[in-house]
């Protein structure tokens, strides 16, 4: 089943960076993959998407991303500081120019008061750039707050790289 809101999104995406000439790595935990689902959906998308990681423990956030121990420690996986360091393990880790990461709480269990389900940081970066990230609450189940990550992820990267 398509889903005409993230397949136009991902190839408004692609038309962006292959106009720059750039390349797409994503570092994924709550959306299991979505995002690099969602572009390599698109035909061609190997002229602008390099590749993905699914980070889904803490011990794959910092194997795979190099995201320290004691970031994860002290913030959590669920925290700007973590995707922020996932964002850059996944740009010095690939070829890419731009890069995203995502870690939340998709639910329907794993909430807390700090941190309910909803609850996704998203983090990204660019060559020569300083990572950003920021925090969102979704509303909805657990197949709804991973589409809303996902959207959002697409469009941070498509004004990224505008």
């Amino acid at each position: 089943m398509t889903d005409p809101e993230l397949d136009a999104l991902a190839r408004r995406l692609g038309d962006t960076l292959a106009a720059r000439g750039w390349r797409l790595a994503t570092a994924e935990s709550c959306t299991g993959g979505g995002i690099a689902a969602a572009v390599t959906a698109i035909g061609g998308s190997s002229a602008w998407f390099e590749r993905g990681f699914v980070t889904y423990s803490n011990e794959a956030k910092t194997d795979m991303l190099g995201v320290s121990p004691q970031t994860l420690a002290a913030h959590g996986a669920v925290s700007e500081a973590t995707v922020r360091e996932m964002a850059e393990g996944a740009l010095g880790r690939s070829r890419a120019e731009i890069s995203i990461a995502v870690s939340g709480i998709a639910g329907p269990s794993g909430g807390s008061a700090a941190k309910p389900v909803g609850t996704v940081c998203l983090g990204w970066a660019a060559k020569g750039q300083p990572s950003r990230s920021e925090t969102l609450h979704f509303a909805g189940d657990r197949e709804a707050v991973r589409r809303q990550t996902v959207l959002r992820a697409l469009r941070i990267l498509i004004e990224l790289a505008a």
